[in-house]
């Protein structure tokens, strides 16, 4: 059974909204104001380890995007790994080895575990992750916390009144500010 990791870039308020660069949000590339170190060591190896992503809609757009047309380590594992996007609005995904899961996300989801070894990471892709989240689907979180309050944005995390319990596995710190918070399901 594929284990579902959920890993995202964050601010020390939750915010994962425009960690790249994505416009319209007062804060954009807010990820690239923090030099690149030993953190960015962490993702190439988070991804290499990687068998398969799952994305929604927004995030594989903006992945599928930038790339392609990209090459070093993790782009090459990127571009070739399997991906799968959760999404009723796509018909087609043109990426190297995308596939489209349309219907109901918990139960494509489920399946998607099901139906393999390995890891399955979720970079990005808030609604998705919330949905993931209220169903229970998600086995880690990999919060990589970057030193900032950015008092307004899009929260990783989902509204509503269900607690979520979480268990700290692992907790690693860079020079340059940032963390890297692992947790499991409780």
């Amino acid at each position: 059974m594929r284990k579902l990791i959920v890993t995202e870039f964050v601010s020390l308020d939750g915010v994962m909204e425009a960690p790249g660069g994505e416009p319209g949000y007062a804060h954009t590339g807010w990820v690239g104001d923090h030099p690149f170190g030993r953190h960015f060591d962490y993702k190439l190896t988070e991804v290499m380890e990687t068998e398969a992503t799952l994305l929604g809609r927004v995030t594989y757009e903006s992945f599928a995007g930038a790339w392609p047309d990209r090459d070093g380590p993790m782009a090459d594992k990127l571009n070739a790994m399997p991906k799968f996007v959760i999404s009723n609005t796509m018909k087609t995904a043109d990426w190297n080895n995308s596939t489209v899961l349309g219907g109901d996300m918990v139960t494509s989801v489920k399946a998607l575990k099901a139906d393999g070894d390995g890891i399955l990471q979720v970079p990005g892709s808030r609604t998705l992750v919330h949905g993931l989240l209220k169903a229970g689907l998600v086995d880690e979180l990999h919060l990589m916390v970057f030193p900032v309050i950015l008092g307004s944005g899009f929260k990783w995390y989902p509204e509503g009144p269900d607690k979520i319990a979480l268990k700290l596995a692992e907790t690693i710190g860079f020079a340059s500010g940032v963390s890297v918070l692992v947790y499991e399901k409780a």
